[in-house]
């Protein structure tokens, strides 16, 4: 795993977990699980772009030209 992704799921486990000690105002538990979506997709995104770099960098869906 790369640093960003460690960063990024280092960050959600602790946002996750501020929001599972439920000691909450209604808004902040809000404002807290979108947060855990954002980072959620921000991992996704970065996986998928990893995923695409060590397979040869190939855009998905496209097919490479001979």
């Amino acid at each position: 795993m790369n640093d960003t992704i460690e960063q990024l799921v280092d960050e959600l486990e602790k946002t996750a977990a501020r929001l599972r000690d439920g000691d909450l105002e209604q808004g902040e538990a809000a404002t807290l699980v979108e947060r855990c979506a954002e980072l959620a997709n921000r991992v996704g995104g970065q996986l998928e772009r990893d995923a695409r770099t060590a397979a040869g960098g190939g855009v998905p869906g496209q097919e490479q030209l001979l």
